[in-house]
Parts: structure tokens; C-alpha cells; sequence
């Protein structure tokens, strides 16, 4: 028992890294500046290691997999990927 609560502490500590995704039309793409708009105003921005289909445009249907940074937002977008359907 007390080597349980002697492990409370650093169980609160530890955040977990929770994957998360959303779905939308795209409204605007730009592949320069890495960032998509989505019908509902949401901008996502992402980076290089991002995994993203070749030929999205405006109007696609996609869905976007990230990492949720809790109460802070969003940690990092792992995919881009058209909505087939």
C-alpha cells in the first residue's frame, strides 16, 4: 500500500499523449506556408513530418489525426488524409 501511494505523485505528473482527429471540407490549402482551412474556420498548420495525400484542393473531404496536447491545444498533426465516399 505504501509503495502505491508512494507512486500517486509521479502518476500525476505523467500527461498522457492522447491521438485525436477531426473531419472537414477544406475551404483553403496552402502547401507553402503548410496550412488548411477547414469549413467550420479552423486553421491547421502543419509540419514537414506530416503524412499528407499529394493531390488535395479545395473541397476535399479530409481527415486530420493529431496528437492533443490537453487544456494547451493541439501537439502535432501526424496526417492529412482525403476522405474517400
Amino acid at each position: 500500500m505504501r509503495r502505491l501511494i508512494a507512486l500517486l505523485p509521479f502518476l500525476a505528473i505523467a500527461t498522457p499523449v492522447l491521438a485525436d482527429e477531426t473531419t472537414g471540407e477544406i475551404v483553403a490549402f496552402d502547401r507553402v506556408a503548410r496550412i488548411i482551412v477547414l469549413t467550420d474556420n479552423t486553421v491547421w498548420q502543419f509540419g514537414e513530418a506530416t503524412e499528407l495525400s499529394a493531390d488535395l484542393v479545395a473541397g476535399d473531404e479530409v481527415r486530420i489525426v493529431f496528437t492533443s496536447a490537453g487544456d494547451s491545444g493541439v501537439g502535432s498533426i501526424s496526417s492529412v488524409t482525403r476522405v474517400e465516399g
